[in-house]
């Protein structure tokens, strides 16, 4: 299958990896949030001083009790930290010098019901999401299709690619194991010049067009959208493979490579370590620049990843760090109606609009909030058959029959990133959405 989308925009930001080498990095602590797996309702099984191996539960889902987020590293439970009312913010793995990973009973004739057990025992059901609502899978439903994507399209990412680049072998495991959950299909999107190979048992969908082509929602939206009542999972190529690689050995892979990017970052780079890293250490292995201006750190891309400090740990499901200026300590003519060259804007109304180069943004909204502008600027961006403008109005409302008419069980609010971008209304898009499916998740369940 072959699919070209038009719709989308890629932006041109400096700080991009110049470089295909992988460089390890030396990081002691790592850290859980349950708050970057939406629909996880978290109950710690562990306190402060306990110890604990790689792949070992450390948080279970008070609605789904079988359903673990579970450490990443071996080591020793060095914090939980907590917010108001006592609300699980993160746990924090001080990481051991001898790491050792729990081992998983893996047979060769697992059915559905054994295999969704192993998902959701080993961590890998959380890092799976389901639409509609956009949250981690219960394992009581299985899906209609499973949409894998191997193409990540937002500003200055690196390709999945690289990370799975010698794992076939897994990836077709982990479809095996996959085909005896998914009802349907399962569908593997990339680049026409991709290095990955077919797949057995997987349908291979070839995908051009700019950002947001990369997102799964996106190529399930092209694909075969889901309707009411219906459920489909999304994930990526790298939680696919190790999916495979437990079904293959019967253990967790927690490693991952963060691409270290931005205007800030003196060196770009790719790192490995694992998931949930401290942010320190990478910052420190890519050498930021000596500025006197504040500065954002962003786990993820400019778009949908979360603002972060030096102080915190790698969000999932990032495999990226973006380090911009911040623009609160920055002063200039005309403010935001600068027609300075150097000034990166989608009209045409700006110089920098015509200009190839790259440009180093800083973290300023450039404007003031008001009321939605029905213009048609989102669907210029939105690469999916629905009416966004009204599909975001009815949200607003809270009107639930609107908002199943208009398509509120395809999306999720990193579909909405680029509509954000480009909105002159300058509205939390992303943010309208994802409190939108939690009202309607709490609505209708």
């Amino acid at each position: 299958m072959k699919i070209k989308l038009k719709k989308g925009l890629d932006l041109k930001i400096a700080g991009g990896v110049k470089t295909t080498a992988v460089r390890d990095v030396d990081v002691k602590v790592f850290a859980v949030s349950p708050d970057d797996f939406p629909g996880f309702k978290p109950k710690v099984d562990v306190k402060e001083g306990d110890s604990v191996m790689a792949g070992a539960p450390i948080m279970h889902d008070k609605k789904n009790e079988d359903v673990k987020l579970v450490a990443p590293v071996s080591g020793t439970i060095k914090a939980v930290v907590r917010g108001e009312r006592r609300k699980v913010i993160r746990i924090e793995i001080e990481k051991s010098d001898n790491q050792m990973s729990r081992r998983f009973d893996i047979c060769d004739n697992l059915d559905g019901s054994d295999a969704m057990r192993l998902l959701a025992e080993s961590g890998l059901l959380a890092e799976v999401r389901q639409r509609p609502y956009d949250i981690v899978p219960s394992p009581e439903v299985s899906p209609r299709d499973i949409f894998v994507t191997a193409i990540d399209s937002a500003p200055l990412a690196v390709s999945p690619e690289m990370a799975v680049a010698d794992k076939v072998k897994q990836i077709e495991a982990a479809v095996r194991l996959l085909s005896t959950i998914c009802k349907g299909k399962i569908y593997i999107s990339v680049r026409p010049d991709s290095i990955l190979p077919a797949i057995t048992g997987a349908e291979r969908v070839e995908i051009e067009g700019p950002h947001p082509a990369g997102n799964p929602g996106i190529q399930a939206a092209n694909i075969a959208p889901v309707n009411k009542g219906e459920t489909i999972w999304t994930l990526d190529i790298v939680t696919l493979a190790r999916i495979g690689e437990l079904a293959v050995n019967g253990q967790r892979d927690f490693s991952t490579i963060v691409a270290v990017t931005g205007p800030e970052v003196g060196e770009p780079c790719m790192l490995k370590t694992f998931e949930g890293a401290a942010v320190a250490p990478l910052l420190k292995a890519a050498s930021l620049r000596q500025t006197s201006h504040h500065i954002r750190v962003i786990s993820g891309n400019v778009l949908s990843g979360v603002a972060t400090s030096p102080d915190d740990y790698l969000h999932f499901p990032y495999h990226q760090l973006t380090v911009i200026a911040e623009g609160d300590d920055k002063t200039e003519f005309m403010g935001w109606a600068s027609l300075s060259p150097s000034k990166a804007s989608v009209s045409p109304t700006f110089p920098g609009h015509f200009s190839g180069k790259a440009f180093t943004p800083d973290a300023r909204l450039n404007g003031g909030r008001r009321a939605m502008i029905m213009s048609g600027e989102y669907d210029r961006v939105m690469p999916m058959d629905i009416l966004p403008e009204y599909l975001l109005k009815a949200i607003i409302s809270r009107n639930i029959e609107s908002m199943e008419k208009l398509g509120i069980y395809e999306v999720a609010p990193e579909d909405f990133a680029v509509a954000e971008y480009v909105d002159t209304s300058k509205l939390p898009l992303q943010q309208i959405v994802r409190e939108g499916l939690d009202y309607l998740r709490d609505a209708l369940e």
